[in-house]
Order: C-alpha cells, then sequence, then structure tokens
C-alpha cells in the first residue's frame, strides 16, 4: 500500500469521525429520561417514547463503538501495522479496506 493510498484511507476515517460526533451531539435529545406523568402522556405515547429512548440508547452505544473503532485504525496507521490482519498477519484486501476500513482481519480470519 503507498502512501497516497494511506492518506486517503486516514482522511476518510477522519472525515467519518467528525460526522460521527456531529451525530453524537445532535443525538443528546433523544436519550433523555421519559416522562412518566399519566396527565401529560397517554399509555401507548409513553412506550412509543421508551422504544424510541432504547433505539437512541443502541444507536449511541454503536457510534461510540464506531470511534472507537476509527481511534485504533488511526494508531494502526501511525504505527504503520494499517492493512495487515491481526491473526495471521498476513495483507487485507483493498477491497475489503475500501469497504470498512477499520477491519482488522482477513476474510479467511474474520471467519
Amino acid at each position: 500500500m503507498n502512501s497516497s493510498q494511506l492518506s486517503q484511507f486516514k482522511q476518510q476515517l477522519l472525515d467519518l469521525k467528525v460526522e460521527l460526533e456531529a451525530l453524537e451531539s445532535i443525538a443528546k435529545e433523544s436519550v433523555k429520561t421519559v416522562e412518566l406523568d399519566q396527565c401529560a402522556v397517554g399509555r401507548l405515547s409513553r412506550m412509543d417514547a421508551m422504544q424510541s429512548q432504547q433505539m437512541a440508547l443502541e444507536s449511541e452505544r454503536r457510534r461510540k463503538l464506531h470511534l472507537v473503532q476509527i481511534e485504533a485504525t488511526l494508531k494502526r496507521i501511525e504505527n504503520h501495522d494499517f492493512g495487515f490482519c491481526d491473526a495471521c498477519d498476513e495483507a487485507i484486501p483493498m477491497g475489503r479496506l475500501e469497504f470498512d476500513p477499520t477491519v482488522t482481519r482477513c476474510i479467511k480470519c474474520a471467519d
């Protein structure tokens, strides 16, 4: 992998990180505590709000996990370990990295 490809992956990861952090700040409103006041909201509306809250919490958990994966990948780029399988130390195919640059294993070892 040449330096041009590495810099493209690095920029792609940095852009994705900025996008996820922006989504994180927007989504803060969705995970607020659901009001249980029956006078203000009906029972079905509360159940719907609680379900929406749980979906927002799961989305937040996935965003945070993806941010951790991005940070780890940026460190692998800096350490010159990017593009190599963690298990067998073989090169990960370029198509796999283009699809998801945060992968750490080749297709054979991922199974």
